[in-house]
């Protein structure tokens, strides 16, 4: 099976010539870099990782795009953009002639990023994205989900991701499901697509994590397998990269063989334009 993990981070140190801005807490204080990540992936199993600059690092893709150059048969990337500076504009037309760089990520999960959504000051990103054919990945909470939707109707030919099946940061169980319904309806947007990670980080359980299986069919029934991506975002993982791959490859009984195949790799390659080998 070829297994392509749709997020992870990997990120260099905090020094006076490469400052992180105030945002939030590193998964980890040391530098993670691209060759610490292959040796996970190649110990695990993983073919592929398309990297998600982190948001403690700034709007900076240059340690993803290395990798990327580096290593294009492994790594792609889902890159930052800083949508306030005058620069910003225009960028995207050109976005994806970046060697390496399949498309944006956008976060909007704390209180000093969601006014970029609930504000319109996107506008602008998501119609410029969609004439230049560039795919989004976006991490949100479920309460402001019906602004994508509303993005979603309004440009029908821009693929969006919502990431981490819109769970709330750092919350566990109940309290992360709370409001997972207000995902689903999202389905009916042929142009949105989901990304199936962090799951074994909001529970208390522990692996196979079969207290988040019911999440996870009630997505897999609305949205298909060619709409349910698999990720990690290994460097937050309570479990080995081993373990993420099996709760779904081997622990979730209503899976197809064909449905592995799309949602732990084949999907998100073809949803993001990241040309399948052979």
């Amino acid at each position: 099976m070829f297994i392509v993990d749709a997020q992870s981070h990997i990120w260099g140190a905090n020094t006076t010539e490469r400052p992180w801005p105030v945002r939030t807490r590193p998964h980890r204080e040391e530098p993670f870099g691209k060759d610490e990540l292959l040796r996970e992936m190649d110990a695990a199993g993983v073919h592929r990782v398309i990297i998600v600059p982190p948001s403690w690092e700034g709007d900076r893709n240059d340690l993803a795009l290395a990798a990327a150059q580096a290593h294009p048969d492994r790594f792609a990337v889902m890159g930052r953009l800083d949508t306030e500076v005058p620069e910003a504009r225009g960028a995207i037309a050109t976005w994806r002639s970046q060697k390496g760089m399949l498309g944006l990520r956008f976060t909007f999960h704390t209180p000093l990023l969601a006014p970029l959504l609930t504000e319109g000051r996107m506008d602008w990103v998501w119609r410029e994205a969609e004439t230049a054919g560039v795919p989004v990945m976006v991490y949100l909470h479920h309460d402001l989900l019906h602004f994508i939707d509303c993005v979603a109707e309004r440009y029908p030919r821009l693929k969006i991701v919502i990431d981490h099946l819109a769970l709330p940061y750092l919350k566990k169980d109940d309290e992360a499901f709370a409001e997972f319904g207000k995902l689903l309806p999202l389905a009916k947007r042929p142009n949105v697509a989901v990304k199936a990670s962090t799951l074994p980080s909001h529970t208390s359980d522990v692996y196979p994590y079969r207290r988040t299986h019911p999440y996870l069919r009630r997505v897999y029934d609305a949205y298909g397998p060619k709409r349910v991506f698999w990720a990690t975002d290994f460097t937050a993982m309570p479990c080995t990269y081993r373990q993420a791959i099996t709760m779904f490859t081997e622990e979730i009984p209503w899976f197809t063989s064909e449905d592995k195949q799309w949602i732990m790799g084949r999907g998100v390659c073809e949803w993001l334009g990241w040309t399948l080998p052979g």
